[in-house]
Parts: structure tokens; sequence; C-alpha cells
């Protein structure tokens, strides 16, 4: 696979870079930016927000000013995106940025395991080489070659090449039909239910959706109210029943610690179904993914559902997650694609049996 990443480490490129350094947003991406660029002995020139968030605020000492003081104050210049978006004005606000300047977006860790780099594919090659040797289509390889590449360099260009809108996986690969039994691993506020929803023309057999964080839980329940049945379950998903502890996160995005403070309750997919069929599987909960995978091995043996796996919360997902899938049941068509976002999250695996 080392072979196929033909770009440089985002951090080495920053660290040689003549042109002042400008970071945009504020935040925990930016604290972990700031820290990294410190370790490599970088330090930013400016940190800039989008207009309505410049107000007077400073961060770490410096004063936040507008991308159009910025480019005032330097001829060139080179931008340091530190927040994730997926709006698509903002994607295009990114679009239009790249085109006027030198623009990386890093790929900071979300679950803390390290940086992304040249160094860690070379030391995976070969689980690199074996997940890609299980895609299905031309697509998903180009993906999964562009996200690497954008994993190393941040360069957002590799991100526009190769995103697919995430109503067009519905239709194309998981053919969804009106006997559908889906169960949503990480329903946050019954985003991906709707999602379903309207794939199915709300026409399907059953709903399973489950949310680890309490807070979570509710917005869930009150969204999907008017929904025909549907379960919900206010649960982590593990490999077995246990207690686990979590750091408390705004949105959707608390996640597994040892010194977390929050007790949750988890249990596995085969206990939870107790044998029950379901036909579509989705898991997107913050790094558990194969954890949760194990749990459900009983389930995936006997039903072979259709699998939505997100890929982008551990450094290793691109290669132990459909590792892990064709370990349990051999037969699974896999597909890898990423939906707009910057960074890299929203590249999933999708997988089904013929």
């Amino acid at each position: 696979m080392i072979e196929k990443i033909k770009e440089k480490n985002v951090w080495d490129y920053l660290k040689e870079t003549p042109l002042p350094i400008a970071l945009y947003g504020m935040g925990n991406g930016t604290d972990m930016i700031i820290e990294k660029l410190s370790s490599i002995g970088v330090t930013p020139a400016e940190i800039f927000a989008s207009d309505e968030f410049v107000r007077g605020h400073s961060f770490r000492g410096y004063k936040v000013v507008k991308y159009s003081e910025v480019c005032e104050k330097y001829d060139d210049f080179v931008i340091v995106v530190c927040f994730a978006m997926h709006d698509e004005a903002m994607l295009e606000k990114i679009r239009r940025m790249a085109d006027e300047h030198p623009l990386f977006a890093p790929n900071v860790p979300i679950v803390d395991d390290g940086i992304f780099t040249r160094e860690f594919i070379e030391e995976h090659d070969a689980e690199f080489d074996e997940a890609y040797s299980l895609l299905s289509d031309d697509f998903s390889r180009q993906s999964f070659i562009d996200i690497l590449n954008f994993k190393v360099s941040g360069k957002v260009e590799y991100l526009f090449s190769c995103e697919k809108k995430k109503e067009e996986i519905y239709y194309e690969y998981l053919k969804l039909n009106e006997n559908e039994i889906f169960m949503d691993l990480g329903a946050y506020d019954g985003d991906t239910v709707r999602e379903f929803l309207a794939a199915t023309d709300g026409k399907y057999e059953k709903i399973i959706a489950v949310e680890a964080d309490e807070k979570n839980y509710r917005k869930l329940t009150d969204k999907t109210r008017e929904v025909k049945n549907i379960q919900t379950h206010n649960l982590a998903v593990w490999n077995k029943k246990e207690i686990l502890f979590f750091e408390k996160k705004k949105g959707r995005n608390s996640k597994l610690s040892s010194s977390g403070k929050v007790e949750v309750q988890a249990d596995s997919v085969d206990n939870i179904l107790n044998g029950e069929k379901i036909t579509v599987l989705k898991m997107d909960i913050e790094g558990s993914e194969e954890k949760a995978l194990e749990g459900a091995r009983n389930t995936i043996m006997a039903h072979k559902p259709k699998l939505y796996v997100c890929a982008y919360h551990r450094n290793d997902d691109m290669f132990r997650l459909p590792l892990k899938i064709n370990e349990i049941c051999k037969g699974y068509k896999f597909y890898f694609c990423h939906h707009p976002y910057i960074p890299a999250w929203e590249s999933n695996f999708y997988c089904v049996v013929d």
C-alpha cells in the first residue's frame, strides 16, 4: 500500500514551509494542532474564524481575526483548517480558500491513538493491502487510496475527488427494500433513522435504534415519537454485557475512556437481539466498532445483514474493520465511500452478501 501513497506527512510540510501559517478555527481541534505544531518547533502566525464568530475573541493568546484581515496582512500564507464540517456552504468556502492559498486539514485523532502518518501505513502495509484486496469496485479502491493520501497529507482535494452523496449508497450498495429490519448502533438523535425512512419511502418491517448517551437518547426518542415499529435502547454496544465509562462531550461525540466519569450499561448485538433477525446493521459508535462486530458475530453469521460500518474513529479502522468482518463471515462484498465532510469523517464500509 505504501507505494500508492504519493504524499509526505502534512507536519513535514508545515515545518518546512517559509510561509506564515494561519489556523482556521477555535476549539479542541485547534488546541491539538497547536500542540502538535509546537512539538515540531512551529508557531502559527495567526488564528482566524468565520466572520460571524469574530467578535473580539482571543484564543491561546492570539487575537482572532477575519480571513480578509489575514489576506490583507500577507501576500500568501498557509491555511490550516482546525475543525470538522459537512455543511455544503462551508465546504464550498473551503474550496474557494484552497484556490487562493495552500490549505491543509490535518487528520487529528478522534480516539487518542496518535497521529496518522506515512510511517503508520508502512508499519501496517500488509494489513492495508489485505483490506484493499477485499474491495469490490474501482471507485471503492480509488477512494481508499485517496483517503489514505488525505490522512497523510491533509490535502482536501483528495476528499473532494472521492466524495459520494450519502443517499446514493442506499440505492447503489445497500439496495433497501420494504422488508428491511434496520438496527442502528449510535443512533444519536435519529439522523440515520431519518435517512433510512427517506430511502425506503417509509416502507420497512422494523427499526431498532441504540444510543449510549442519555441526552442524545432523549433526543432520539423525542424525534422518533411518530415513527412506526421502532424499538429504542439506551445502551452502549460492546462485545459483551458490561459497565463502561464514557467522557461526556457535546453532540454525538461522547467517547469511551478508562478515566471517564459516566457509567453506561453496555451489551452486545447478539444479546440485544437474542436470535432475532435483522437485515441492515449500521455502526457509528465512536471507536467501538470492532468490539461491536465481535459482539454481533452470531447475528452476522446467521442472518448476513447488510453492513454500514464507520471507519474513521481509529487509525487502524480502515484495515481492522473489513478484516474483522471477513473473518466473521466470508462472502461479503466490500465497498468503501467517503461522504462530503472535512476531515475524513464519514468514510465508511458498506458490505453486502449477494
